[in-house]
């Protein structure tokens, strides 16, 4: 077994930047309220956010060597995203990792496990998401695969997709799909641009806004006169 993949396609940066405009919710309910990671996996500052394609790294549980791997290998703009077991007591990322990631020039990481340092890793400024914060650290002792698809915070994540993080959450956007989510997050946002001048005027209820009027009545709402 090769441990380390380093031939994928990444998707074009200029499509990651495009995508990057939209939020996390926005792009969920574009592509049809799909994609989306655990709501346990949050920035551990609600200010961060990132865009970029996924660099997969499995890891033991407790053990963090391929994390470090899969940074050696990964490039410029790269989201290194770790399955670790979810295993919540482990401090498997820190502010040395993390120093190194941003000065490599990657965009984010990602473990479905937990991280430590966190307020060194705030104060540097680099995007990272994580299941739990841990104090405890990792062994560096078992292999295992870097760059093949993985199931992380319940979604198949493949090297080379979209990923979107931001105070919500992480979205996982396919590459080949990327064009036509942007062209709906774009409808999206201008939809309720449009809501938002409506409920400013305040002209009409925000059931009529939201042409929940006929719906509600359709189902029997009873409201007391």
């Amino acid at each position: 077994m090769i441990h380390v993949r380093t031939k994928f396609t990444r998707p074009d940066p200029g499509i990651v930047a495009r995508l990057g405009e939209f939020s996390s919710a926005t792009i969920h309910e574009a592509q049809g309220r799909k994609g989306a990671l655990s709501y346990r996996i949050k920035p551990i500052d609600p200010s961060m956010s990132f865009c970029g394609p996924a660099v997969t790294v499995r890891a033991h549980p407790g053990d963090n060597i391929m994390v470090q791997v899969a940074i050696a290998y990964a490039q410029p703009g790269d989201v290194v995203i770790a399955a670790a077991g979810e295993l919540a007591q482990a401090g498997s990322f820190g502010d040395v990792m993390a120093t190194a990631s941003q000065s490599k020039g990657l965009a984010a990481f990602v473990t479905d496990s937990g991280i430590r340092d966190s307020a060194d890793i705030r104060a540097l400024g680099f995007p990272v998401f994580s299941g739990s914060i841990c104090i405890e650290g990792t062994v560096k002792e078992t292999l295992g695969p870097v760059n093949y698809p993985l199931v992380v915070g319940g979604q198949l994540v493949n090297p080379g997709d979209i990923l979107k993080g931001d105070a919500d959450g992480i979205v996982v956007v396919r590459p080949d799909e990327a064009e036509e989510v942007i062209r709906l997050c774009q409808e999206r946002e201008d939809h309720e641009l449009y809501i938002r001048a409506e409920h400013r005027k305040q002209e009409r209820s925000i059931l009529e806004i939201h042409g929940l009027t006929e719906k509600l009545a359709a189902k029997g709402l009873l409201v007391e006169s």
